[in-house]
């Protein structure tokens, strides 16, 4: 016979990854990490939304600094290129400007 009471229901993780993380301690850090790990898999965003759009770029971001070396030398070149490509074209954008003002 158990001791719990009706009212008190099952014991162990609740929530959205409960199946998931029977067995483990929810106090425990790595336990913390694996659920947050399976909420970003699992995330639902907008398609084809700014918002769906900074989630993604706030994701890399997040992933990016939990990055050590060569992946994170990567995210940095990655990001270098897209501020170079950028920058190159606002530069011939304000060239054609410029030309077609003077």
């Amino acid at each position: 016979m158990s001791t719990q009471s009706p009212d008190e229901g099952p014991r162990g993780p609740q929530g959205r990854f409960a199946d998931d993380l029977v067995g483990l301690d929810p106090a425990d850090p790595e336990a913390k990490a694996f659920a947050e790990h399976l909420d970003r898999i699992e995330r639902q965003r907008p398609g084809f939304t700014v918002e769906g759009y900074l989630d993604g770029v706030r994701d890399f971001a997040e992933s990016a600094n939990r990055a050590s070396g060569h992946r994170r030398l990567m995210a940095v070149l990655v990001v270098a290129l897209i501020l170079l490509g950028v920058l190159v074209t606002v530069w011939f954008a304000l060239g054609d400007i410029l030309g077609a003002l003077l």
